[in-house]
């Protein structure tokens, strides 16, 4: 475990994580289960499916990073640099969300309004490539910034990150994308068409705000991404996610780093008081 750095006024919230930010908002992280947002609280409102709400699946409560891929890649399969790679694969045969959501991350920062995490990607059959990714979360009295790195260490392979948020079922959702990709068998393909009616899981090209109402608070969602997924079938729950590239972009739109390169994101969970 990498060192930390200890602030008398940061209080654990629990064994797996901690809590920053003061009784206006407060952010729950857990860095053991997948260096994740575990819930965003505004006002003693929770906006997220929190971990006390019954599912014991990673990929579906909290707010995680997916890195060193986002989304899915189709079969798992991808080429790159003239070598065919096989991922493993879930139950709709694809491989999903990356690594990083189930994985321990260190806890190398932290204050009472900051948190920064690291995790070194593996060398095996789940990510071939090894590398390093960091992100930093930290809280002001409008929001949540969420800033997100993947690094190549020795070895080039091709990267992209997001933000998985499942956040509780919206009153009110205000979204308005350029254009959104076509799906074949759940994965999105590099054809952009127009934006279809819901409900969606599905990638869009977007450059505004998206802004839901959740129990009264008012939420204005930006990154610097420009390809977001929206997965709002479930009754219980809507997910917002900005990535670096759309999904299966190893095989579509891969963003090569080599040795020493880095990609950073940033995605802002910002409330209206």
């Amino acid at each position: 475990m990498g060192g930390i750095e200890n602030n008398p006024t940061t209080n654990a919230s629990s064994p797996d994580g901690l809590t920053i930010g003061d009784d206006v908002v407060r952010v729950e992280i857990d860095a053991v289960r997948g260096g994740r947002v575990s819930q965003v609280r505004v006002r003693d409102i929770d906006l997220l499916i929190g971990p006390d709400s019954g599912t014991h699946d990673p990929m579906r409560w909290g707010s995680y990073p997916m890195v060193p891929w986002a989304g899915r890649i189709r079969g798992g399969r991808f080429e790159f640099d003239g070598t065919a790679y096989q991922l493993p694969t879930l139950g709709d045969g694809h491989a999903i969300h990356g690594v990083g959501y189930v994985s321990a991350w260190d806890v190398v920062h932290r204050t009472d309004r900051t948190v920064e995490l690291t995790l070194s990607l593996p060398s095996d059959e789940t990510w071939p490539f090894g590398g390093h990714s960091h992100q930093r979360i930290s809280v002001d009295e409008d929001g949540v910034l969420l800033e997100l790195d993947v690094s190549a260490g020795v070895v080039s392979f091709p990267a992209t990150i997001g933000w998985h948020p499942w956040f509780r079922k919206p009153d009110r959702f205000d979204f308005h994308p350029i254009s959104m990709y076509r799906r074949v068998d759940g994965v999105a393909t590099t054809e952009q068409i127009d934006v279809q009616p819901g409900p969606w899981d599905d990638c869009f090209v977007n450059n505004d705000a998206v802004t839901v109402t959740i129990a009264g608070v008012a939420v204005r969602l930006t990154s610097d991404c420009t390809d977001w997924v929206v997965y709002d079938q479930p009754d219980h729950a809507t997910c917002i996610e900005p990535q670096s590239g759309p999904p299966d972009a190893h095989n579509t739109r891969p963003h090569v780093l080599r040795p020493g390169d880095r990609l950073r994101r940033w995605f802002r969970i910002g409330f209206d008081h």
